[in-house]
């Protein structure tokens, strides 16, 4: 059994892949969560902890003829409806600031590491409404179901992901992968508190701000705020799913049962061998007569392709051209669409394709407290020692821009903050 756990730990980490097919909101998460083998426990466990009345309601539903797990949250015995209930800046005498959800989230008996994700995950959220409304972030208040539904939400979110988290470490000494597929995000309009909005709604769009999504299928509202702030909170790697073996499949349905395509989120759980991951392939080509405008976009399609890198370098070409040296760094998988990309979309008459060895560090997260709000710590460490640590900039522009602060005056906070704990 020793042997086994110490190859284990040498030779293989977990990947958790969301598809995202049909959207993703925040009850879909939880079920999803539930139906891939996570005790239910957990989550009852958490929404007990805030002491909000506020319980959850599983059943198992038909959706498009796949069985699947539906989370209701009940506040007082009712249900609370997520999609219907969205984040607004108008005074109401039964709203919640984002100040109190988060007295409220930090006075439970949660566990910190829990308290700061649910945190983060709400500032996220109130982050994009102040900047939609063009207010202070403390002027964004949630009516009071909505802000029980979504405190629900993200505070069972936040214990299903470190709960997964705890076990992929126990069971193979590195943390959890979180990967995605790129988003649909439906279409039309949706009814908000400010009156009819394009899908997605203003908050949502600007949450899934240069993350990799498209449109199809239904004229319908498929990704929620809450969803879009649990995306971001993941940080997850977009694009097909990697080389993995499954071991665990969950399905979260969503409320509707259209006809055109199953509403629920698919979330496969499994592990991969380190040294396969390990290996990468390279694709090269230089090109000096294509315009900068298209070399740009096709970096960008890149990285919606799933690339892992994309890198561009002005170079010297024959008759003293000046030219550009696109590499993109890919896992074998994704090879051939980044090919397709490079012969379709440049000048390019070939492609130099190699594969490479690489070692990386093992990647984790803490939080730290700052007077901006919690930021996300990034450490690269090897053999349990922490090499490098960065605060993560996109938790520190949010910040930064909800405190009308420069972005570095947060990134110096982060450091000092995590400095502090060494």
């Amino acid at each position: 059994m020793h042997q086994e756990h110490q190859n284990s730990q040498n030779s293989t980490y977990r990947i958790a892949y969301l598809d995202c097919f049909a959207g993703i909101s925040g009850d879909m998460f939880l079920a999803a969560l539930l139906d891939s083998g996570l005790e239910p426990e957990i989550l009852h466990q958490a929404v007990a902890a805030l002491n909000l009345n506020a319980s959850l309601k599983v059943e198992t539903v038909d959706r498009s003829g796949i069985a699947s797990t539906k989370v209701h949250v009940l506040v007082n015995d009712a249900p609370a409806d997520e999609p219907h209930q969205h984040p607004h800046t108008e005074q109401h005498t039964e709203s919640r600031s984002l100040s109190t959800i988060r007295t409220l989230i930090q006075s439970s008996s949660l566990g910190s590491a829990v308290q700061q994700t649910a945190i983060h995950t709400f500032e996220l959220l109130g982050a994009s409404e102040a900047r939609i409304h063009n207010v202070d972030i403390e002027s964004i208040h949630f009516h009071e179901v909505g802000a029980h539904d979504a405190i629900v939400d993200i505070v069972a979110a936040a214990a299903g992901i470190h709960a997964l988290n705890d076990r992929a470490l126990a069971d193979t000494g590195q943390p959890l992968r979180w990967h995605c597929s790129a988003i649909n995000v439906g279409g039309g309009m949706v009814q908000c508190a400010h009156g009819l909005l394009p899908v997605p709604a203003p908050a949502t769009a600007d949450l899934l701000r240069n993350l990799p999504t498209y449109s199809a299928h239904l004229q319908k509202e498929l990704v929620t705020p809450t969803g879009a702030a649990i995306l971001r909170t993941l940080t997850p790697t977009f694009g097909p799913q990697p080389p993995m073996r499954v071991t665990a499949i969950g399905y979260g349905a969503g409320t509707r049962n259209p006809k055109e395509i199953p509403n629920v989120l698919r979330l496969s759980i499994g592990e991969a061998n380190a040294e396969e991951q390990d290996t990468i392939t390279i694709l090269e080509t230089a090109l000096d007569d294509l315009s900068p405008q298209v070399i740009a976009y096709v970096a960008e399609q890149a990285l919606t392709l799933g690339a892992l890198d994309v890198m561009l370098t002005p170079v010297q070409m024959k008759k003293g051209r000046p030219g550009t040296l696109i590499t993109i760094l890919s896992r074998h998988a994704n090879a051939p669409a980044l090919q397709h990309l490079l012969l379709t979309e440049t000048t390019t008459l070939g492609i130099r394709i190699r594969q490479e060895r690489r070692i990386t560090l093992d990647r984790t997260h803490t939080t730290v407290t700052t007077p901006y709000g919690p930021i996300r710590i990034k450490l690269g460490s090897r053999e349990g020692n922490i090499l490098n640590a960065a605060p993560e900039f996109e938790d520190c522009r949010t910040a930064a821009t909800a405190h009308h602060v420069p972005v570095k005056q947060v990134l110096q906070a982060a450091t000092a903050a995590y400095l502090q704990t060494q």
